[in-house]
């Protein structure tokens, strides 16, 4: 069986991170054309869009702050210029922040997981979605985290967020269902990146232990589980949060 993207046109923020450029590619090889997101790193960017170009797609750099809403519409501009209205939006950018307990945590800290977490995919959703209805059907996809459903020690701010998320994404799948767009997100655990590999990090038998499947996730197999939601597979999916974390976490 082929996966094919051929024709659709697909946004992924933080495109430049470690997960997000696995996920652009990944989209791109089975056909996709790719508007890849990113903050401030521009040179990963336009290095992640030149190997996109090269396998024979269409790819641009688009730069936005995703939690502004001017800049958000700005980017929405841009990609629809340059390569048209996107049937694929991935939202997989967030702002790192330094984890502590609730009551050391600043509330800015907590103020910027919801605007990264919360805020930025209301205004992804506004800035896409009326063309995806428009069109007749999309797929709207966000990436969320099994800490959402762990809560442990010191990760208030991001769980607390990224349950705000999951809420937006249930609520926003009954609301557009109707026109055919499908809502999901996946929920990675602790995953080998590119960085793990150059660090050689990849092996943590503590995390690893508490795993049912005894090991920690990769880049690619989360990027898999947002192929198979951006594909005709999932026609029939809205509405879930697809736990890719070896059975960490299990709904």
């Amino acid at each position: 069986m082929e996966i094919s993207l051929k024709g659709k046109i697909a946004v992924i923020t933080g495109a430049s991170g470690q997960l997000g450029r696995v996920m652009a590619k990944t989209l791109a090889s089975c056909g996709a054309d790719i508007a890849a997101h990113y903050f401030k790193n521009k040179e990963k960017a336009d290095e992640i869009v030149q190997d996109i170009i090269n396998t024979g797609v269409r790819a641009i750099a688009v730069q936005a702050d995703i939690t502004d809403e001017a800049s958000v519409n700005l980017m929405r501009d841009k990609i629809k210029k340059e390569l048209g209205d996107p049937d694929i939006v991935v939202n997989n950018a967030v702002i790192q922040y330094q984890w502590t307990s609730v009551l050391e945590q600043s509330l800015g800290d907590f103020q910027s997981q919801f605007d990264s977490c919360v805020k930025s995919n209301v205004l992804t959703a506004k800035a896409f979605i009326p063309a995806m209805i428009e069109k007749g059907g999309g797929r709207f996809i966000g990436i969320n985290t099994e800490c959402s459903y762990l809560c442990n020690a010191n990760s208030a701010a991001y769980a607390s967020a990224k349950r705000g998320m999951d809420g937006l994404y249930k609520t926003l799948a009954k609301e557009v269902g109707k026109y055919n767009i499908n809502v999901n997100q996946v929920a990675p655990g602790w995953t080998i990146s590119e960085r793990d590999r150059q660090n050689h990090t990849e092996i943590a038998p503590e995390y690893s232990s508490n795993v049912p499947l005894n090991r920690r996730g990769t880049d690619r197999e989360i990027a898999n589980a947002v192929l198979f939601l951006a594909s005709d597979l999932s026609c029939f999916v809205t509405g879930v949060c697809i736990p890719v974390c070896g059975g960490t976490v299990m709904l």
